[in-house]
């Protein structure tokens, strides 16, 4: 039986891209497949949450495949706290990540607390923290195979110093193979797997996980390690990574477009009186 991105809990936004919003923060995950790799941006809440993710994320690539990336956006626990359920993995971060994560564990874990987490699963994730093996100062460009090339952008500092957005080129039209080919490690396909379209194999716009920096279920949270002053020019640099015509994932609520980015950066300017 062939699984679909929606029969396993999952919104496809684009061909190869999906997302999911997890219970009780409604944090937004993201999952991007290449041919050869897999992208998993964000981790969920706590230890079981990233274990859960990351088993969910693999049945639907299929037994030949597995989640080889992750892109943490910002340090807050929502999104970080199930990262040691991928320590096989190639993690990123934007540069100053490895800091909060050596020195201010405590700081997570009481956050997390305080938002409604298990004592003892939060302090279980906050122990098994891990700096990301790399860190994004610019930005990084991930080749997932296939044709896939994502983008890792240091596009912060402003909802934390420390924000990572993910931009995911669109794709033209053109029809659409009845299996996408194998990667070189795995020339062959089992029929049981996923049925997951080559990277252009259907008409997309440009994606862009945008982490926190831009929220749509509520208004965007400033705690003590947001920054801003600098918050909403960060918003200009999401717009100018994904253009006009770009679908934008919140950290938080339905995908949005340019326009709703813009209309919260000028909302941000005012509420914090910056330009």
């Amino acid at each position: 039986m062939r699984l679909t991105w929606e029969e396993l809990g999952w919104e496809r936004v684009a061909p190869r891209v999906g997302r999911r919003r997890l219970p009780d923060w409604d944090c937004t995950v993201g999952l991007v497949v290449g041919e050869g790799a897999a992208l998993m941006i964000d981790a969920g809440s706590s230890l079981a949450e990233g274990g859960w993710l990351r088993a969910e994320a693999e049945r639907l690539l299929g037994p030949e495949r597995r989640v080889t990336h992750l892109a943490l956006t910002h340090p807050h626990f929502d999104h970080v706290f199930g990262a040691a359920a991928f320590t096989d993995v190639e993690v990123f971060g934007a540069v100053g990540l490895d800091a909060v994560f050596a020195y201010e564990r405590e700081e997570l874990c009481a956050d997390a607390v305080r938002n409604g987490l298990d004592p003892d699963a939060a302090a279980e994730a906050a122990d098994l923290l891990v700096a990301p093996r790399h860190s994004v100062s610019g930005e990084w460009t991930l080749d997932l195979g296939g044709g896939l090339q994502v983008l890792l952008a240091n596009v912060g500092p402003g909802h934390t110093g420390h924000d990572l957005a993910v931009l995911i080129p669109g794709a033209p039209g053109a029809p659409s193979p009845a299996e996408p080919p194998g990667s070189p490690a795995s020339p062959a396909r089992p029929a049981a797997r996923a049925p997951l379209p080559s990277p252009a194999s259907l008409a997309s716009p440009e994606i862009v996980f945008c982490g926190d920096l831009v929220e749509e279920s509520g208004e965007p949270q400033a705690g003590p390690d947001a920054v801003p002053s600098h918050w909403p020019a960060a918003l200009d640099r999401l717009v100018d990574l994904g253009g006009e015509d770009a679908v934008y994932v919140p950290g938080h609520g339905a995908a949005v477009d340019a326009a709703f980015v813009r209309a919260q950066r000028e909302e941000l300017a005012t509420r914090f009186g910056v330009s």
